[in-house]
């Protein structure tokens, strides 16, 4: 089949994009607004942008009402925001939290999870995630959308801090058999990530492994010993 979007009707009962680009990771995002009222939505288009140093991103599309979420007001007027990784476990929590609540309804209180406040902002995280990123924000970008959503708010960060909890690591990895992260699918679908396997190009150089692993250290240390050569 072929068609373009917003301009042919591909005549299917469902819009198949989303389904297309699959698995996503769930960018949980805590926030706290300006007055300290917490607040925590998931965003299924999510991911990192580099890792040296580390960024994030996530989009947000505007309500049926055509207002801002508070997750983006937030993070642009108070300069945090707080990444929680979506385990298999907190599916329910997770779901709760995607419904649009009224601003100044506290979503962890609606789901029932509990608040650990992040090290070096106000922002409160999900105690019961396994791994967190702390980030300060950085820039929106803002895209033109079609209505009822309207514009669509792109929403960068640098990734200031990482907490993962020591029972999530085996032998210095962090362990997707433990953590067990639920990944974004098309329609109301999603993934529980159980298994993996790996593959390294054949071919590369070390610099380009090292980067291709995203590991600064040893980037790092290439270029000293190339540079002392």
């Amino acid at each position: 089949m072929f068609y373009r979007p917003a301009i042919d009707d591909h005549g299917l009962d469902h819009d198949p994009f989303k389904a297309c680009v699959v698995p996503r990771a769930i960018g949980w995002i805590s926030t706290l607004s300006k007055d300290g009222k917490a607040n925590l939505a998931p965003y299924s288009q999510f991911t990192n942008v580099t890792f040296d140093p580390p960024y994030v991103m996530f989009s947000s599309n505007q309500t049926q009402e055509g207002l801002r979420k508070d997750t983006v007001v937030n993070a642009e007027q108070t300069g945090h925001f707080v990444w929680n990784l979506v385990t298999y476990p907190l599916r329910e929590a997770m779901n709760i939290t995607a419904q649009q609540f009224p601003p100044g309804v506290d979503e962890f209180e609606e789901a029932g999870l509990e608040k650990e406040k992040a090290r070096l902002s106000d922002v409160p995280m999900v105690k019961e995630s396994p791994v967190r990123f702390e980030c300060s924000y950085h820039t929106t970008l803002r895209l033109p959308g079609n209505p009822p959503m309207g514009s669509v708010d792109i929403i960068i960060g640098k990734v200031e801090a990482v907490h993962i909890a020591d029972d999530a690591l085996t032998d210095g990895l962090l362990d997707i058999q433990k953590t067990e992260p639920i990944a974004r699918c098309g329609y109301y679908t999603y993934a529980r990530v159980t298994q993996t396997f790996e593959m390294k190009i054949p071919g590369n150089s070390a610099a380009t492994l090292n980067g291709l692993e995203g590991n600064p250290r040893k980037v790092a240390k290439f270029e000293a010993e190339k540079n002392n050569a």
